[in-house]
Order: C-alpha cells, then sequence, then structure tokens
C-alpha cells in the first residue's frame, strides 16, 4: 500500500493537490453498466469517440491551462467499453507522456485489464462500492447489465459484491493505487459503510472517499440528503479501518475551466455545437425511440433540427447511401448530412468516424433515448425543459 507520504502529494488525494492540480475528464464511455434507484436523469449524455477526446485536449492544452490529470469517468462505465477507454488512455499517454492518468468505474470486467491499465502507467483508479452485501446492493440498484443483457437484481447483485472484490485485488496485484468511493444514502448503506471500509482495506484498498447523498430534484422516493453530523459518525467508524480522504477533496470536482477562444471567459463545452451551417442532429435508430443502431446497418437517418421558436423538433427522415460501397458510401453519407453538426449511433467504426469528422460530421455513440439525448445537444436536459415535437 502507498505511504501518507505518497498520499499527501499524489494528484486527488490531499489538500495540496486540490487546489494545484488541474483536473480534466474524457467522456468516452458510451455505455453504463448500472443504475442507483435513486439516479437523476443523466442517462443521455453522448459520448467522444477517443480521437475527439484528444483534439479537445489538444484545445484545453493549447490555452494554457494547468492539466495535470486526465480521468475517464463516463458519461458510462469506462470498463464497459473497454477497447475505447484503452485506446484513449494510450493515445494521451502518448502524446502527453507526463499527464497523470486515472479512471472511475463500477469495477465489473475490472481485473480482467488490471494489467493493461498498469501497464499504460494509471495514476489512480476509482471504484464505485456502495455495499459488500448482495442484499444491500439490491436495495441501491434499479438494474444491473454486467454484458449486454439485463440479469435478474437479485444475480447482478451478488455478480457486482464478488466481481468488485476481484477487481480491487487484481488492481492492487498490479501495481495500481485504488481509492474507493461510497456514496452513503440514508436508510439503505449507512450502517453498511464500515463493513465497506473492512472488506476493501483486506482487499488493499489504498484510500477511501465517503461521500454524502444529495438527491436531484424531480426523483421519487430518494432518501434524504445525508446529515452531516450522521457522515461525520459514518467517516469516524470508517476511518478506524482504511484512510480516509478529506471531506472537501473528492476527485471530479473543481475541473479544468476551458475558455472559448470566440467568447473569452465562457465555457467550452465537451459536446459538439449546432452553427449556421450545421444546425441540425442526425440520429439512426431501429424503433425511432433509442439510439439503438449500428451506423453500418442504417439506411436512414432522423433528422433533428431547431424550428421557428427555438425548440428542436424532428424536421424528417433521410435515405443514407446503401452498404457496400466501401469509403465512397460515407463520403457520401457525409453530403447527405451536410447540413447536421452530429451523428448520433449505437456504434460506428473506426474509418468511417475518422472519414464523416474530416467532412465535419461529429459521430457520437450513445444508447441514450432519442428525445433527450438531442435535447442536451441543444443545451437542454433539465426538469422542465422536455423538447415539443
Amino acid at each position: 500500500m502507498s505511504t501518507n507520504a505518497d498520499r499527501t502529494s499524489h494528484p486527488c488525494f490531499g489538500m495540496t493537490a486540490r487546489k494545484t492540480v488541474g483536473r480534466l475528464h474524457l467522456p468516452v464511455a458510451p455505455r453504463a453498466n448500472a443504475r442507483i434507484r435513486f439516479a437523476g436523469g443523466n442517462g443521455n449524455k453522448p459520448a467522444m469517440m477517443p480521437e475527439e477526446a484528444l483534439t479537445w485536449l489538444d484545445h484545453v492544452m493549447e490555452q494554457g491551462k494547468p492539466v495535470s490529470m486526465v480521468g475517464i469517468t463516463g458519461p458510462g462505465d469506462p470498463l464497459t467499453s473497454p477497447k475505447l477507454t484503452l485506446h484513449t488512455l494510450r493515445l494521451v499517454r502518448e502524446k502527453y507522456p507526463d499527464l497523470s492518468l486515472c479512471l472511475t468505474t463500477l469495477g465489473m470486467n475490472g481485473a480482467e485489464y488490471a494489467e493493461e491499465l498498469a501497464e499504460i502507467g494509471l495514476s489512480h483508479i476509482t471504484v464505485l462500492v456502495d455495499a459488500v452485501d448482495p442484499e444491500v446492493a439490491e436495495s441501491l440498484y434499479a438494474w444491473i447489465r454486467p454484458a449486454k443483457h439485463t440479469l435478474p437484481l437479485k444475480a447482478a447483485c451478488e455478480l457486482l459484491v464478488t466481481d468488485q472484490a476481484r477487481s480491487v485485488s487484481a488492481f492492487k496485484k498490479a501495481g495500481l493505487t485504488v481509492k474507493v468511493n461510497t456514496t452513503v444514502y440514508p436508510g439503505y448503506n449507512a450502517g453498511h459503510v464500515e463493513k465497506i471500509a473492512t472488506v476493501m482495506s483486506d482487499l488493499g484498498a489504498d484510500i477511501m472517499a465517503v461521500v454524502p447523498f444529495h438527491p436531484e430534484e424531480g426523483v421519487e422516493d430518494a432518501p434524504q440528503a445525508t446529515d452531516m453530523e450522521l457522515l461525520s459518525e459514518i467517516r469516524d467508524r470508517a476511518g478506524r479501518h482504511i484512510e480516509l480522504m478529506p471531506t472537501f477533496s473528492e476527485c471530479g470536482e473543481n475541473m479544468v475551466g476551458l475558455d472559448n477562444p470566440d467568447k473569452p471567459g465562457a465555457p467550452v463545452s465537451v459536446l459538439p455545437k449546432p452553427t449556421k451551417e450545421r444546425p441540425n442532429v442526425a440520429v439512426v435508430s431501429s424503433t425511432g425511440m433509442d439510439i439503438d443502431l449500428h451506423l453500418g446497418h442504417a439506411i436512414k437517418a432522423m433528422i433533428y433540427g431547431p424550428r421557428g421558436d427555438g425548440l428542436a423538433c424532428l424536421l424528417g427522415v433521410r435515405d443514407l447511401p446503401e452498404p457496400g460501397a466501401g469509403n465512397q458510401r460515407w463520403e457520401t453519407l457525409a453530403d447527405t448530412l451536410g447540413d447536421c453538426f452530429v451523428l448520433l449511433t449505437a456504434s460506428a467504426g473506426e474509418n468511417p468516424r475518422k472519414i464523416l469528422s474530416r467532412k465535419g460530421l461529429s459521430v457520437l455513440i450513445t444508447d441514450g433515448e432519442i428525445e433527450g439525448t438531442v435535447d442536451v445537444l441543444y443545451g437542454g436536459g433539465k426538469k422542465g425543459k422536455k423538447n415539443k415535437k
């Protein structure tokens, strides 16, 4: 395990680090593998492709921002799409060898990739552990999807608890620093946190963050926010078994501020934005409701864009080039969608993504619901701001 001195100077681990380390999180993980019952509506955010994330990092570095740490934390779980995650980490490591790298994961399938993550030189890995007993996990999760199919919740929770333990052990065996994040849900796992601390410490975890729960507006049946007195008591008990992060030092807060070169002082969005020349969004879907189609199988695209009052709506459906023409298909498709700034799909090959990106059309991978995802791209996504068709 790391020494206390190591952790004080470690990015994200300590008061000094919190004030000096610039963190930039790259959203390249398109799919979630679980959902907490009390989670808000953040499931529709699309993911970037690795090369697009690197381009965004280049933009931030060119502005002279103090980036010392690059992390992969969402919008889904980085180890649910490990090829994208590992590719992104390698791209960043190759171009910026001095940057520290980290990722945040539920830990499922983690043991399989522990050695590769260590070889890339991850600074640390954060594992989200809210329960070490399946019964407690079952009270917290709405669903868990270890692979492409959702298991019955009871079986999935048993697998989650077992897999998280295997992953933490594997991460430590590979030489990685392991941080555990536990959110305190009053009435559900508050009395369970000390056991989490004990189990994770026995597995070799280096440090633990005990995080208060803050319910989001509009989420039904959510527990109350974690009382600070309760949090203090829980931290005292957990701290008997594992080193704790300071209450104010949660990795992921205070990320690097970005300046828009066209509007100094304005934040730069991770996601592509509409322009005068490209105001619309293209979506491929088999149902018309969810983004569930591989781009290679798509023969039609739904086109969304702003109407007269500024709200985004479905403008129409366009035929796409038939499969089988090689690169020419993607060149033609780019022309067909020449008024679109982004194409939403459940999956896409590297070659079409590169061709479309070169032609000015960003490709974002997501398995979200169409209306909510489009809303996010046009700056919505909040309660009460649904699109109208």
